[in-house]
């Protein structure tokens, strides 16, 4: 059975495995976790203002991640989205439960954009995103204070 609970200390271990794992294993991105400092203190990174950051657990192993990182102005940008290559699908509903307790969450505490930001090479990616209500944009549509990723080439926004 899958949980999807907000991140605890006792989670850092596991999702830097998941979420290092899936970025160079699958989509061969050179990258370790020392390259991504907001995973040594995912805390103090995203459990503010609105933000958080949530995982999902199958027997206590993490096994798909997501956070909302707080960029002012009632908005919000989608962060860490991960799922383990054995729980994606709609058969586990992983992806699409992470990304609802995001999105209650969001509601809940007066979001009122969420953007985010992700790479050509995710394809499953962008049709989730679609089919959940995100459309694409330019660059240039994305707020002042969006933090882009140096790899972000693709950008979505949805309104709440």
């Amino acid at each position: 059975m899958i949980q999807i609970v907000p991140f605890a200390s006792q989670h850092g271990e596991g999702v830097g495995r998941l979420i290092v794992g899936i970025q160079r294993d699958e989509f061969q991105i050179p990258i370790t976790l020392k390259d991504q400092p907001d995973l040594e203190d995912i805390a103090a990174f995203y459990q503010r203002g609105i933000g958080n950051f949530w995982v999902a657990l199958s027997n206590d192993e993490v096994v798909g991640t997501v956070a909302l990182l707080d960029i002012g102005n009632q908005q919000g940008a989608i962060r860490k989205m991960f799922v383990h290559a054995r729980y994606r699908g709609p058969g586990h509903g992983v992806s699409a439960r992470l990304l609802d307790t995001l999105l209650q969450w969001s509601r809940a505490r007066g979001v009122r954009d969420i953007y985010l930001g992700t790479t050509e090479k995710f394809l499953a990616a962008h049709r989730f995103y679609e089919r959940n209500g995100f459309h694409q944009i330019a660059a240039d549509e994305l707020p002042p204070n969006f933090p882009r990723m140096e790899v972000d080439t693709r950008f979505y926004h949805r309104s709440l």
